[in-house]
């Protein structure tokens, strides 16, 4: 996500190395690499201008301090213009109702369905009580692909398959919901095209006969500028309330996600990566500027965690390492919980410098499986006292997890090295004291 436009920005700020001072000049030289980094990621060319002559304008006559490089400071004035660009702050979605109805419109193909899913997911794990409407009448396997996802997320689904009345069936839905107790009904509709005027009329007519507390546009980020267009087109005739960026896990460029904010004048409210349910982030445009920068994303990735992490789980472990007891039955539960948390690149994306390092690295959600297939291969009392596994023990259980005695000895070292500093730590005091004493022995 934003790969190109990242390396791009980081070699702009580059240009004020060494520099002692900023001037006109060398933000000139840098303002203009810039610009030429946005339009490149596909942002509208007049929001590219704008973005940048305002940069510019901010840098010039700024007393750059003596703990702060040139770099650095042009570097806090862009991430502070591209979060103003892409709406300042997060703005929540609207639930409120008897029951809430969420209305979701966007093109053919845009990923409606399946955000319409990871929505309910995201809903239902707050402790909301949602239902799906499936109100795409045109699509032969729509019907059946929300249920599909209702089934996996343990969510119901309403559907008339052959009624050929959308309106109909969304007014049908939300009696039911009322009866059944559902406080929120998600609407997933047809894809359209912005010059269907049937299709743009039935949508029209969805939003007047619901009264939706929210009507979201989903729109395929990797269509880049062109999804910044059809939104504005969608936004006149429906005027919707917010926006998604889905598939950004794909090869965008980013584009849609810095100018629609400013060309539609409506907020991106979610986030969508992949085919999971439980790939969907809420939007905050300062985390999402801090990413592009390449300064990571903390906070993100400690609500992710927090999100994922049972405090239970999590006092029992800290107990374990507290005793040198840490095992690789608990390596393995702790890998399993890293996993739920999403796509690995994307969550090494978020720890600051860490994305630019591993931009070529193959990392996906497979990198884990050799690991956890060679402890699956040992026996219960293998995983608790690995230091009994001998030659003979390694060479059984690399032929039953299909990896090499290599690999095999190769996890068991880098087990052992992580038990020793686990050790290491508690004798120091405890792992906050222990890591504040190597860090002061880096120094």
């Amino acid at each position: 996500m934003f790969d190109n436009l990242s390396v791009k920005l980081d070699k702009a700020f580059k240009t004020l190395k060494g520099q002692g001072r900023i001037t006109e000049i060398n933000v000139a030289t840098t303002v203009k690499e810039i610009r030429r980094a946005l339009i490149d990621a596909d942002v509208n060319y007049k929001v590219a201008k704008d973005v940048t002559d305002t940069i510019k304008e901010n840098a010039l006559g700024q007393d750059v301090l003596t703990a702060v490089s040139p770099g650095q400071l042009l570097t806090k004035i862009t991430s502070d213009e591209l979060t103003r660009l892409m709406g300042s702050a997060h703005e929540p979605m609207n639930a409120k109702g008897d029951p809430a109805v969420i209305l979701i419109s966007g093109l053919q193909g845009s990923g409606k369905t399946t955000f319409s899913g990871k929505l309910a997911n995201m809903l239902k794990s707050q402790g909301r009580q949602v239902m799906l409407t499936a109100c795409d009448i045109y699509r032969p396997a729509a019907i059946d692909q929300l249920k599909v996802l209702g089934e996996q997320i343990g969510v119901e689904v309403y559907a008339e398959p052959e009624n050929k009345n959308a309106v109909q069936i969304a007014e049908h839905a939300i009696k039911h919901a009322k009866s059944a107790g559902k406080k929120i009904v998600i609407v997933d509709t047809a894809g359209r095209l912005a010059v269907d005027e049937q299709m743009m009329q039935e949508i029209e007519q969805l939003k007047a006969a619901l009264k939706p507390s929210e009507t979201l546009f989903v729109v395929d980020s990797m269509t880049g500028q062109d999804a910044v267009n059809t939104a504005k087109t969608f936004n006149e005739r429906l005027d919707f309330d917010g926006v998604v960026l889905t598939k950004l896990d794909g090869d965008t460029r980013g584009g849609a996600a810095l100018s629609i904010r400013t060309v539609v004048d409506k907020p991106i409210k979610f986030i969508s990566m992949g085919e999971k349910m439980d790939a969907i982030d809420l939007f905050h445009p300062d985390r999402m500027a801090s990413r592009i920068l390449g300064m990571g994303d903390v906070v993100s990735l400690v609500e992710k965690a927090q999100q994922t992490f049972d405090e239970e789980e999590a006092r029992r472990l800290n107990k374990k390492i507290r005793k040198n007891e840490f095992d690789l039955n608990d390596f393995l539960t702790q890998l399993e919980q890293i996993k739920k948390m999403g796509n690995m690149k994307d969550l090494v994306g978020m720890i600051p410098g860490m994305g630019k390092a591993m931009k070529d690295v193959d990392l996906d959600d497979d990198s884990f499986k050799p690991v956890e297939a060679i402890i699956r291969s040992m026996t219960p009392t293998e995983r608790v006292n690995p230091d009994i596994i001998n030659g003979s023990r390694r060479k059984r259980i690399a032929g039953g997890s299909g990896t090499s005695v290599q690999e095999v000895n190769n996890l068991l070292k880098q087990f052992g090295d992580m038990r020793k500093m686990m050790k290491t730590m508690n004798k120091m005091g405890g792992m906050k004291k222990g890591l504040a004493s190597l860090m002061g022995g880096m120094r």
